[in-house]
């Protein structure tokens, strides 16, 4: 991103602090980041992710699927207020994303470091049928279902690696 285009399109922490639609699709500032805002984005979303880990797998799946709706809404309307589609900022997609991939995790902490690395290649790379979706879904639901998708693969990957380690 260029610096006039950031400086143009990306909200101030103020902004972050009293736009309520910029607070979460940012990740709570996370996204502010002037580095890799994604990584920092998904290591914001660990300590949410401690606190949850330890509720029942149901209340999990329905924390994640409405972090996923409200996502939707929140992200499209941040877009539309920045007039950018999926500004690099907007961090909310990586939270859920990582959330999915560590619903196939175990307990220990160790599992927080291999699922997040798994999520952020996945994120990264976009593999199909991820770069094929992120390159044609649009709005709010193009945001989020990109890195859902990616955390759903990350989730199997995890996944089998338990099968191996565990």
């Amino acid at each position: 991103m260029s610096a006039s285009k950031k400086s143009i399109n990306t909200p101030s922490f103020k902004q972050i602090l009293t736009n309520p639609w910029h607070f979460f699709a940012f990740g709570f500032g996370s996204g502010l980041s002037p580095k890799a805002p994604g990584t920092v984005g998904t290591l914001a979303a660990i300590p949410l992710w401690w606190a949850m880990q330890s509720l029942p797998f149901g209340v999990l799946v329905g924390i994640i699927t409405v972090s996923f709706v409200l996502g939707v809404w929140v992200c499209a309307q941040s877009s539309r207020q920045l007039q950018v589609h999926d500004h690099p900022g907007i961090v909310w997609d990586e939270f859920v994303g990582y959330w999915i991939t560590m619903l196939a995790a175990p307990k220990e902490w160790w599992w927080i470091i291999v699922g997040f690395g798994l999520f952020r290649f996945f994120d990264i790379i976009k593999p199909w049928p991820i770069g094929w979706v992120d390159r044609r879904v649009k709005g709010g639901f193009g945001i989020m279902v990109d890195d859902a998708i990616a955390g759903i693969l990350a989730a199997l990957v995890l996944y089998m690696l338990t099968l191996l380690v565990v």
